[in-house]
């Protein structure tokens, strides 16, 4: 599987367009819809799926251009889909103004723990909250791979003082559902660099409060 990374949006979300057999999945489209448009065409990928990892504002922006543009379905948690409705509830109203709030239809599945089969891609969905309620990790098992969100970064945690956030549960989930992979699972964070499991066990001040190996 191929991994391509953008940073979109008012805050730089990554944009993942992960690839195989001509077919991919866009995770998270922040913003500038016609980037993702551009790279589609330039690669000749027919694309499947929008997964969202969680609904804030700056993971969200571009997510009905696309949709509708490209016919597809949105895959998000159910606790979130207030939030891709109201964009009080997301947030962008907040960062952005009343003049660029965003807000879009609701999602056509909702994700849930367990395995999800899309085309040729194979995913083990783990819900992981504490940034948001509804918080979503991907993991690509055979790549050795995990699609974060905005759970854990490279030297970094979720903010967690957003409505809905919550330290314990943000550490819960990380020792819980990402801690347990094995160090060389490469992270695929929300924002910034991509990182290992075992650098972040080791070097990550914020985790290093809640677990140590």
């Amino acid at each position: 599987m191929r991994i391509d990374t953008f940073s979109l949006g008012p805050l730089g979300t990554n944009c993942y367009i992960l690839s195989k057999d001509g077919k991919c999945l866009i995770v998270d489209p922040g913003g500038e819809a016609h980037i993702v448009k551009q790279h589609l065409k330039a690669q000749q990928l027919e694309p499947l799926a929008i997964l969202l990892t969680h609904a804030h504002f700056d993971h969200i922006g571009a997510v009905d251009e696309l949709r509708n543009d490209l016919q597809l379905d949105v895959y998000l948690h159910e606790s979130e889909e207030e939030y891709l409705l109201d964009a009080t509830v997301n947030r962008s109203v907040m960062f952005l103004g009343e003049d660029f709030k965003i807000e879009t239809s609701a999602p056509e599945h909702f994700l849930i723990e367990g395995t999800l089969t899309i085309g040729p891609f194979t995913m083990e969905c783990v819900h992981t909250p504490g940034h948001s309620p509804g918080s979503m990790s991907f993991i690509f098992a055979h790549d050795k791979c995990v699609v974060s969100g905005d759970v854990l970064f490279q030297q970094g945690i979720g903010r967690t003082d957003l409505p809905g956030g919550s330290m314990d549960v943000l550490a819960n989930s990380i020792v819980h559902k990402l801690y347990t992979l094995e160090d060389d699972v490469i992270v695929y964070p929300g924002h910034g660099s991509s990182t290992t499991i075992g650098d972040e066990k080791d070097t990550n001040p914020f985790t290093l409060q809640f677990y140590q190996r």
